[in-house]
């Protein structure tokens, strides 16, 4: 009965957003009469909204319009789906200049999910990964993510079993964590064979305007084509290339002291 009751509450919230969002205002006896409830319902509603900044109440009329906390869940829709578009053309690039896969993975819960993907002249017989969600700990994007969440975020995320997928897989969270913050002061994550045998990857963070890393941006190749002592040689060029969507994104880097 919770569970059904939760479903309904959330379900009437929504009800109450996209009322507002069609006639910019309601009182909360017209929230009332659009749900079917009693106004304490609807008052409740309209309470719990606004601690979440989801609505507010205008003071002069005593009605309810939408609330800035919905800039900040468009800010973040919005910028994911822009990475994709302002990643492209830099991905194509990439993938000419290397003939391997690139790809652009953003977080999206407890996986990287790849939003745009360019291919090299070299990898034909290479799948289409848009769309496909892969794993944190054993991808060079997934860990360019993991690596720079918060310290209690990334450690909440390491509390479960990590899966193996091939004998290189990380699958000790005290060593994903030292290679973790090896990736944050290098600017760089590899992948050699851990989730797929004879698939190697490099990727590098993609920042949003304010620095926040909002993507990675990865190469992957096969082992003989991209082997271990080529990735450093590869993560030059990654990271330069992720240093471009950033500046895309409007991202400027603050330049160290000399």
């Amino acid at each position: 009965m919770r569970d059904t009751g939760s479903v309904q509450s959330v379900d009437r919230a929504v009800q109450v957003l996209e009322l507002l969002a069609r006639e910019g205002e309601a009182s909360v006896a017209e929230v009332a009469r659009e749900l079917r409830v009693h106004s304490s319902t609807a008052s409740r509603l309209i309470t719990a909204l606004s601690g979440h900044e989801l609505v507010e109440r205008m003071a002069d009329t005593r009605r309810v319009r939408l609330g800035v906390g919905l800039l900040r869940l468009a800010g973040a829709t919005a910028s994911r789906l822009d990475v994709t578009s302002q990643a492209q053309p830099v991905c194509d690039g990439l993938a000419e200049e290397l003939g391997e896969t690139v790809n652009v993975a953003v977080l999206t819960g407890d996986v990287a999910t790849n939003v745009c993907q360019a291919q090299g002249r070299s990898t034909v017989a290479m799948q289409n990964w848009v769309g496909q969600r892969t794993v944190l700990h054993a991808t060079s994007s997934g860990k360019v993510l993991l690596a720079h969440l918060d310290d209690a975020e990334r450690d909440g995320r390491l509390t479960t079993p990590l899966e193996r997928f091939t004998e290189h897989t990380l699958i000790s969270a005290a060593d994903l964590r030292r290679e973790l913050q090896a990736v944050r002061e290098i600017g760089w994550a590899t992948a050699v064979e851990e989730l797929e045998t004879g698939l190697n990857a490099v990727a590098a963070p993609i920042r949003g305007h304010d620095g926040t890393v909002i993507a990675a941006i990865s190469v992957a190749g096969p082992t003989y084509r991209l082997s271990p002592e080529r990735l450093p040689e590869a993560a030059v060029t990654v990271v330069r290339a992720g240093e471009a969507i950033s500046r895309r994104m409007g991202y400027q880097a603050i330049a160290e002291p000399s």
